[in-house]
């Protein structure tokens, strides 16, 4: 086959899936871009993004000798997107949109934060001590 792993070549859609599309790398040999290799954003339906006839840049991800298969990426091909702004957060965990009033009446307000161990532990002491009540007032 004579593909490199980590190469990019030109190829042809010649498929499209709704898991990904076929891609012809020549006459003789193809491969397949997983529909989550299409783009570096979120791709919901593989024929938003591509069209059968389409030529395309790949990068050759592995090369499976023995069953003839072959994955591409097209996503690893093109200039990852500047991530995302930050939004400002304030403290308390919300943004602006959110706001969380500081005279909030939830009870874990003033206990801070607890893992999740800790919270199992209190839950289980709690319900021991209720059935042990509710064992009390069975006897009586």
């Amino acid at each position: 086959m004579n593909f490199e792993v980590g190469s990019i070549v030109e190829g042809k859609v010649t498929g499209i899936k709704p898991f990904g599309a076929f891609v012809a790398l020549n006459d003789n040999v193809q491969g397949l871009v997983h529909i989550s290799e299409v783009s570096h954003g979120f791709v919901k339906d593989i024929n938003d993004a591509l069209s059968v006839g389409d030529v395309v840049s790949v990068k050759i991800l592995s090369v499976d000798e023995d069953s003839k298969k072959i994955s591409l990426s097209i996503r690893q091909t093109q200039e990852a997107p500047a991530p995302a702004p930050k939004k400002e957060r304030r403290p308390g965990g919300f943004n602006n949109n959110n706001k969380k009033s500081s005279s909030n009446n939830n009870q874990d307000a003033n206990k801070g934060f607890n893992t999740l161990e800790a919270k199992l532990k209190d839950w289980l002491k709690e319900s021991t001590d209720r059935q042990a009540q509710l064992n009390k007032r069975l006897k009586k």
